[in-house]
């Protein structure tokens, strides 16, 4: 497997001198092509700052974060849109649905801002929307769909693009029980069927336990990582 992402001694400081937080405390790690990575940690414990940093949208103090080889913390100006819309793919809480388009248009977006033809964009939606299990809601707009099929929709506006790295920050917090399996069911395909690259910060254990390595974050600090190994998920997530 090859190296996707290497984060490397990065600090992020918030404030001034008069009263400043270290929000992430000398992190590093590396994460492999194909790996579905969580990292957990308590409410304040920086978990949420460290995905900001690798998704670019807050800066390093200090530190350099490579994806693909190359030093994204340099990144400026179109380069840096161009790395956004091109190599990352997100998957938020609060899904971050256009509520005047369709699914199949918010699904789309992605596409469209890249001038992608219009036949393989209809092509691609529809692999993807297939791939999460949201083929019959294409239509619908966001206020007529679950909670779940939001999150779906959205997962598959991460993917259609073929990013390097799909980000997902507590992705199943808005969601119920029921919701919750099925999208991380659809992840745990998309990642083993399709070989998609995740990180994925939570608080809750039965999240994390989907994943094949969990780094915990305490204080700004990795503190301890656990590997699933040959364990299926059940007995990983006891």
């Amino acid at each position: 497997m090859s190296m996707i992402l290497c984060v490397s001694n990065i600090e992020k400081y918030y404030g001034n001198k008069g009263s400043m937080t270290k929000a992430i405390d000398n992190i590093s790690f590396q994460v492999q092509s194909g790996e579905f990575v969580g990292i957990m940690g308590a409410s304040g414990s920086g978990k949420t700052t460290l995905l900001n940093c690798i998704s670019t949208i807050d800066r390093v103090t200090s530190g350099e974060i490579l994806v693909g080889g190359r030093d994204i913390t340099r990144l400026r100006g179109n380069a840096l849109n161009k790395f956004r819309r091109e190599e990352l793919g997100f998957v938020f809480q609060d899904f971050h649905l256009l509520d005047t388009l369709t699914v199949y248009e918010n699904i789309a977006l992605a596409l469209s801002i890249r001038h992608v033809s219009p036949r393989e964009i209809h092509k691609r939606v529809l692999q993807s929307a297939q791939k999460l299990g949201i083929s019959e809601i294409l239509n619908k707009y966001p206020y007529q769909i679950s909670g779940g099929e939001k999150q779906r929709t959205a997962s598959a506006r991460a993917l259609i693009g073929g990013p390097k790295l799909i980000l997902a920050d507590e992705p199943t917090g808005a969601l119920d029980s029921r919701a919750s399996r099925m999208l991380l069911d659809c992840f745990s395909q998309i990642n083993q069927e399709l070989g998609a690259t995740i990180l994925m910060v939570t608080h809750d254990a039965f999240t994390a336990s989907y994943a094949s390595r969990i780094l915990f974050i305490k204080d700004g600090r990795i503190f301890t990582e656990v590997r699933r190994g040959t364990e299926d998920r059940k007995s990983f997530f006891n």
